[in-house]
């Protein structure tokens, strides 16, 4: 039960917060470290850890590059 609640909670406090820093460096880097531990997290349900922190790193870059995008007005 407490799993269920929990990590609902940290991927949605992660994507909250993955767009912080100033530059497209710093956003794309804390995005790929909030990703990584989310997706490690994840991935220990599974019994795969390496895995998900692997996934969790690159969509986390993805979406803090994106986000640093879109503060730019490059992207709507």
């Amino acid at each position: 039960m407490t799993r269920v609640f929990f990590v609902p909670v940290l991927v949605l406090t992660m994507l909250t917060l993955t767009g912080c820093g100033s530059t497209t460096g710093e956003r794309a880097g804390s995005g790929a470290l909030m990703g990584a531990a989310g997706g490690a997290l994840v991935g220990s349900l599974s019994a795969n850890a390496g895995r998900g922190a692997l996934i969790g790193a690159g969509a986390g870059a993805l979406g803090g590059y994106l986000v640093d995008q879109h503060q730019k007005g490059n992207i709507d």
